[in-house]
Parts: structure tokens; C-alpha cells; sequence
């Protein structure tokens, strides 16, 4: 007995201390720097409901992905044609979304279609034309390759945006999947939400453009175009009226490389103007590629393009070698840091587009956890007081046990770095009830037994032994039920369960052992004739 005892009560001050320690970084702040280098520090997040913040929802404009894959596979046929001296006379992504491939002769359409079938079978011939010895394909996707890359869009989306927030810097935000093609986002605490909407909504596609400097601007401006070239902006602000202005750019339409190398973006300082701009560097491929541009196009002009702006387009003196180049622009710190955050986490696959835009206010929330603290307070002290009142003595033991199950929730919630929202807290409110239950069951049986003459320790084994079954019963079907709510719920409902399931699961532990061990302890220690219940 004494053993059981002894073992009991050390698993009761273990869990107790451990979830003391955990409960500390949510209790007291600051740490002291002693603590923060050994011990827990992270704290119990309040969810957006409490804290308030952001909720956007977001589509990923899949389509987008598709054409851009037609795109690459346009210019890679184009530059195939071109290494195996295959004669043709058009190569292009036409206004229906197929690729169209126009050859002049019989050998080069043999040749073609090997190279079709080898390199390029996600390509089905949509319709084939032969004219006056010439033969014209339209190339299509097919299908399985199509939901291929759109899927592939959504998860790349996802992880990006992921990597973007979580560079931002913000604790415990929510981002899943919603439906077939939309991101559902939640950024609790959030204090600048249009700088976090302009950080995620950005493709990101930074490609390296040379200037045309072959043809005139003005005539492009004026709409002769030159085939091949594109008017891209350079958006500048000036800093003391806000006036935004937009500088043409004449632009070779091809990227000479795009961001895809880029290993690292950091922000920096100029330090003879004192502004801040971006220094990125390139992987190993990406190093020879510049290296190799750069040697080609000196005194030549190469601008650096994001998402279709055009950030700076400076001469190259000389070959550059190293792997670095900058960005540099009209910034203020936070948009050059928001510009290296976008460009470490790379370029979306897709655009994506803001279908809803909530912002919670913290008044809100802090009113929420107002009244969620005042209804628990509230609702514990009357459980306690009406244990202690029809239970006298043994309603103390049953109050003792509850006060075990809130810091070993509480502690729990910690440990596991959760979010508490305000269906969370009523998870808690119902697990301080149903605390108390357990023991009502156990007290009943044990007056019972006490009726019937038995002696105290008797009465107290027969009382648990009886009420035993019935307890585990009506636990594991809340806890199945909990469990439900956690597969199939969203958000705030499996906030409900998470916190519902731990209470369930604790109330089990502090009922059948946390008090057990008390009666044991006393009955061990004085061998009770009489017993106050």
C-alpha cells in the first residue's frame, strides 16, 4: 500500500511540476535570460478571435499555371528546333491556349514528330494541317498533365506563402487548403494588414531583361511595336509628396534568366546615400549564367524585373562574376524587407487572387477573453463552493482534484504550443464541469457502501471499483465524440475538441488517481472510522 502510494502521489508532482514549468513563459514576462536558455518558453497563442487580426481567403488563379507551363514548353520546342537545325517557321502559345508549331518541309516534320513523341509527350496534337508542303501543328496539354500542374500549383502556393508568413514573422497562423483552389489564411495579431495582403498576394517572378536599345521607345509608345519587345514601368514615389510616377521601359520580351536561381535575398544599406536596397546571390548555375550575360551585353543595359515593374535598369560596366547583383529602387526598409522575404521564399506558381478579406479587431477579442476568464473564474469558484458545501470534507478532495485538472490543461495546451480560441475556452469551461462528475459518481457509490455498514476503506475501494466502469463509459464516448469533431471540423471547432479531448483525457487521470490517492493516503495514515461525505 505504502509503495502504491508513494508512486502514485510522485506521478501526481511530476506531471504537476511539468506543467508548471510549461505554464511559466505564459505567466510571467519577461523570462529571465537563465530560463530562456535551458527551459520552455513558448507560450499559449490567442487564436484570431481572441487576439484579432487577419482572415483572407485566397484563390489560386490555376489557369495562369497552365498557360505559363504552355509558355515554357513553347520556348523549349522553339529552342530544340533550333540546336537540332530542324527548318521551321513558327513556333508560339496562340489566344486559344495551344501551341502552335508551323514547319517547311517533309524532313522536318519526320524529324519533329520523334522529337514530339521523345521529349515532349505531355503534348497532344490538337489538330495537324498540311498546305503546300508545309505542315502546322496546334499542341495541347493533356488532360492528366493539366490537373498535374494545377495541384502542383496549389501545394507550391501553399508552402510559398507559408514560407512568406512565416519569414514576416508571425506566431501561430492558419494556412490551409479550402475547396479545389483556394488558400485559407488567418494571421492572429497582425498590425499592418495591408503590408501583409501586398506580401502574400505578390507573384514574386523576378526575371532579368535586356533593354531594347535597337529601336525607339517613342515609336513604341505610339504603338509600332517592335516584334519581340515589350513596355515594362519603373513606379518611383517621391518621398515627400507620395506622387507616384511611371518611367517606360523598352524591354527585350525574353528573360535572360528568371529568379529560380536565387539562393538568398538580404536587405542592405547604401552607405554613401544611406538607402537601403537588395543584395541577392545566385546558386552555381545561376553564378555562370550571369556571369555569362553579363560578359555578353557590357555598356548594354539589364533590367531587373518584378512581376512585370521594372525595379532598376543599370548599364553593365563589366563582366560580372561571383553570383551577386542587387536590387536596388525608391525603398523605404520595410518594402526592401518585404522584397528579400518574397524573393528567399521564391515566386508563386500562379497569381492568386483576394476573394475575402476580414480584419478582427483586438477590441473584439480582448472583450472575448474578458468574458471567457470571467465565465471560467465565475464557474469554477461555484463548483468548488457547492463540493465543499454537499460534500464537506470529501467535496475539499473533489476541489482539489479540479485545481489538478486546470494546471494540467493549461500546462498541456502549453507543452503542445496550441492556439487558444473562444470555442477553445468553452472546451474548457465544459472539461471544469465534467471534472466534478466523476467524482459525484464515486461519492454516491461510497455513501452507499458507507450506508450498508461497511468500514471506511472498504467503502471508499467499493465506491471506485463500482463507479470505475461508469466513469470510463461516459469519458470514451465524449472523447469519440471530441475526436469527430477534430477529423471533420475547421478552425474554431477543432479548437473546441482539442481542448474538450485533453480534459476528457485529464479528468480521467485526476479523478481515479488524484483523489484515490488522498482517501488511500488518509485511510494508510489514521484508519478512519467515519468519513465526511
Amino acid at each position: 500500500m505504502r509503495r502504491s502510494i508513494q508512486w502514485r502521489a510522485g506521478l501526481i508532482l511530476l506531471l504537476l511540476a511539468l506543467s508548471i514549468l510549461f505554464l511559466t513563459p505564459t505567466l510571467i514576462d519577461p523570462l529571465p535570460q537563465w530560463w530562456r536558455k535551458v527551459l520552455p518558453v513558448e507560450k499559449i497563442h490567442l487564436g484570431l478571435d481572441l487576439r484579432g487580426g487577419m482572415h483572407l481567403l485566397l484563390e489560386v488563379e490555376v489557369q495562369k499555371a497552365v498557360e505559363s507551363a504552355m509558355d515554357k514548353y513553347a520556348s523549349d520546342i522553339k529552342d530544340t528546333l533550333t540546336k537540332k537545325d530542324i527548318s521551321f517557321q513558327q513556333v508560339e502559345r496562340n489566344s486559344a491556349g495551344k501551341i502552335s508549331v508551323l514547319l517547311t518541309d517533309t524532313k522536318a516534320n519526320d524529324r519533329f514528330n520523334l522529337i514530339r513523341s521523345d521529349q515532349f509527350a505531355n503534348l497532344k496534337v490538337a489538330s495537324f494541317l498540311e498546305r503546300e508542303g508545309k505542315y502546322q501543328y496546334l499542341l495541347e496539354l493533356n488532360p492528366k498533365e493539366v490537373k498535374s500542374i494545377e495541384d502542383s500549383a496549389i501545394r507550391q502556393g501553399l508552402e510559398t506563402i507559408r514560407n512568406r508568413i512565416d519569414q514576416f514573422g508571425v506566431t501561430e497562423p492558419v494556412i490551409a487548403p479550402q475547396g479545389e483552389n483556394q488558400i485559407l489564411i488567418q494571421l492572429p495579431g497582425v498590425k499592418d494588414p495591408q503590408r501583409a495582403v501586398e506580401l502574400i498576394g505578390r507573384t514574386a517572378l523576378l526575371e532579368f531583361k535586356l533593354v531594347d536599345e535597337e529601336n525607339s521607345l517613342e515609336e513604341a509608345l505610339k504603338g509600332n511595336m517592335p516584334p519581340g519587345s515589350e513596355i515594362l514601368y519603373q513606379k518611383a514615389a517621391d518621398k515627400e509628396t507620395g506622387v507616384v510616377t511611371r518611367r517606360p521601359f523598352l524591354l527585350k520580351k525574353r528573360a535572360l534568366m528568371t529568379g529560380d536561381v536565387l539562393t538568398d535575398a538580404r536587405t542592405r544599406i547604401k552607405s554613401d546615400f544611406n538607402e537601403p536596397y537588395v543584395s541577392i546571390d545566385f546558386d552555381a548555375r545561376g553564378a555562370r549564367l550571369f556571369d555569362q550575360i553579363t560578359a555578353e551585353n557590357v555598356k548594354k543595359r539589364l533590367a531587373i524585373v518584378l512581376d512585370n515593374n521594372v525595379y532598376s535598369a543599370p548599364v553593365i560596366q563589366e563582366r560580372i562574376s561571383g553570383g551577386k547583383a542587387q536590387i536596388s529602387g525608391s525603398f523605404t526598409p520595410d518594402e526592401a524587407a518585404d522584397l528579400a522575404i518574397v524573393l528567399r521564399a521564391g515566386a508563386l506558381p500562379a497569381p492568386v487572387k483576394i476573394i475575402q478579406n476580414v480584419t478582427v479587431g483586438p477590441s473584439l477579442g480582448q472583450d472575448s477573453i474578458d468574458r471567457g476568464i470571467r465565465a471560467a473564474i465565475i464557474g469554477s469558484i461555484l463548483v468548488v463552493v457547492f463540493m465543499a458545501f454537499y460534500y464537506r470534507f470529501s467535496g475539499l478532495i473533489a476541489d482539489w482534484a479540479l485545481i489538478l485538472n486546470i494546471i494540467y490543461l493549461m500546462g498541456a495546451l502549453a507543452s503542445m504550443r496550441a492556439t487558444l480560441t473562444l470555442p477553445g475556452i468553452a472546451g474548457i469551461i465544459l472539461a471544469i464541469g465534467m471534472a466534478v462528475d466523476s467524482n459525484v459518481l464515486m461519492f454516491e457509490r461510497i455513501r452507499e457502501e458507507l450506508r450498508q455498514g461497511k468500514t471506511v476503506r472498504a467503502a471508499v475501494d467499493a465506491g471506485y471499483d463500482k463507479a470505475l466502469f461508469t466513469i470510463i463509459d461516459s469519458h470514451v464516448t465524449t472523447l469519440i465524440t471530441a475526436l469527430v469533431l477534430f477529423q471533420f471540423g475547421t478552425g474554431p471547432i477543432k479548437g473546441f475538441a482539442v481542448t474538450l479531448s485533453l480534459g476528457v483525457m485529464i479528468n480521467l487521470f485526476s479523478a481515479l488517481i488524484g483523489t484515490k490517492v488522498i482517501f488511500d493516503w488518509i485511510n494508510f495514515k489514521k484508519q478512519l472510522k467515519t468519513l465526511s461525505i
